[in-house]
């Protein structure tokens, strides 16, 4: 009878052992599920539902394009912006917010004989103006996002909105502006012409272009030539505006939906050639704040010139909320 109880006992806990061990499994597949869904959630969170998880700079036309929001309007969002602003979350309720539109060219210092040695902003001058916009608030957006603001309430990020243009599409461009505005998280808009620049400043490669894109920064065109569109033919009109916005989006695939008037000059009949080649708006020389009120092919800009300390841009941009719009038309004096 001992023999026969002790081999019971026996059995009975090799059952419970057995029983214990399927509870421990069945505790740990639960716990490994539980892990599962939450990464998901999070990876889901974190990148918007894209299925991309890369946070690095994306480079290849079709990725670029992508991140321009190619054929649609939309823009890459401004690293640093704030999450619903990444995500491109509207509130469907236009915004009404006007903002500044800054307006650069070269970013070095003027050389000898230069024609508009104004037009020459070197390079830590620069750097100090974009520092004390940081500082007193202001952070880059580009046009498309400005747009996406006005017209359906896309988010701007956290502060206030600023436009950094650059005109032409010198080579300082990309070596000396990009950095600075990267270390600050920020984007621009380039202004590319397609040919015509003075080889003694230089002009922008194919590689740097396609790396302005890839860091986030939206192109726009000056045309083919920086022509003096008023004094065109019909024909030539077509070539400086509609062939250039058909150029860059095929060979950069990216939306080029903005035209900028070479040295601000526009009338009638330019405005009606750029609205008929596709652009949403474009962009003057004329000081002033960019507003849903204006008229989309008449913004303003404030042109910054070399010698300009933040302090004074900064009174400068303030200054200019009260400028009037934009005329009808202008042909005035200046390059742009």
């Amino acid at each position: 009878m001992d023999h026969e109880y002790l081999q019971g006992r026996r059995a009975a806990r090799a059952r419970e052992r057995r029983q214990r061990a399927r509870r421990r499994r069945a505790v740990a597949i639960g716990a490994a599920a539980v892990v599962v869904v939450l990464v998901a959630v999070i990876a889901l969170a974190s990148t918007g539902g894209s299925s991309s998880t890369s946070n690095g700079p994306v480079t290849g036309r079709r990725s670029a394009a992508r991140r321009a929001g190619h054929g649609s309007g939309a823009a890459h969002p401004a690293r640093g912006a704030s999450t619903a602003a990444a995500l491109g979350k509207a509130t469907g309720r236009p915004g009404t917010t006007p903002v500044p539109v800054l307006m650069y060219h070269v970013i070095a210092p003027p050389p000898a004989g230069a024609p508009f040695p104004g037009l020459y902003v070197p390079a830590p001058e620069f750097a100090a103006q974009m520092q004390a916009l940081k500082s007193a608030g202001w952070h880059a957006v580009t046009l498309d996002q400005l747009r996406a603001y006005w017209t359906r309430g896309a988010p701007l990020g956290r502060g206030r909105p600023i436009v950094i243009t650059f005109d032409n599409g010198y080579r300082s461009q990309y070596v000396n502006a990009l950095p600075v505005l990267q270390r600050l998280h920020w984007v621009a808009d380039e202004n590319i012409q397609l040919s015509g620049l003075p080889p003694s400043q230089g002009g922008l490669t194919d590689a740097q272009v396609r790396g302005l894109v890839a860091a986030g920064w939206e192109l726009d065109t000056q045309g083919i030539s920086h022509a003096d569109l008023i004094t065109l033919s019909p024909s030539a009109l077509h070539y400086q505006v509609a062939t250039a916005r058909q150029t860059l989006r095929r060979r950069y695939d990216v939306p080029v939906n903005w035209f900028c008037y070479p040295s601000g000059h526009y009338d009638a009949t330019v405005i009606s050639a750029v609205r008929a080649a596709g652009f949403i708006g474009s962009t003057t020389v004329i000081p002033g704040w960019a507003a849903p009120s204006n008229d989309p092919y008449r913004l303003p800009r404030l042109r910054v010139l070399g010698g300009t300390s933040p302090a004074v841009l900064l009174s400068q941009i303030a200054s200019a909320r009260s400028a009037s719009p934009p005329p009808s038309a202008y042909g005035g004096s200046g390059a742009a």
